[in-house]
């Protein structure tokens, strides 16, 4: 992989980074606000969103460490290769998945070992 293409994925990668911490920060300054509801039923719905919303931040933090960790292996030079055959990933694969550790032949043989 050239530079060329090395920074096309950072520069995917850093912004899919800065969009996700702010819109984290925005989520947490909105909901500091205690609400007071006098109907019960208003209560509910309104802890069912927020447990809603508190499963999809918790996916969004899983995908901010995976970008961390990708931004981690194109400081080392080791972005783009398989981490179990050391091929490369492909550039199809990643533009797709930027975030991608297994070659497409290593993902389809590690979920078939998952069924």
């Amino acid at each position: 992989m050239n530079n060329l293409q090395i920074n096309y994925f950072k520069k995917i990668l850093f912004s899919l980074y800065k969009k996700l911490i702010n819109k984290n920060k925005k989520y947490l300054n909105e909901n500091n606000k205690n609400i007071n509801f006098p109907d019960p039923i208003d209560r509910v719905v309104h802890e069912e969103e927020f447990t809603f919303n508190l499963i999809n931040k918790k996916r969004e933090i899983k995908l901010i460490n995976k970008i961390k960790y990708t931004i981690k292996k194109i400081k080392e030079k080791k972005f783009g290769y398989c981490e179990i055959c050391n091929k490369e990933i492909g550039i199809k694969r990643l533009k797709v998945q930027p975030i991608a550790k297994l070659c497409i032949d290593c993902k389809i043989l590690s979920e078939n070992k998952k069924y």
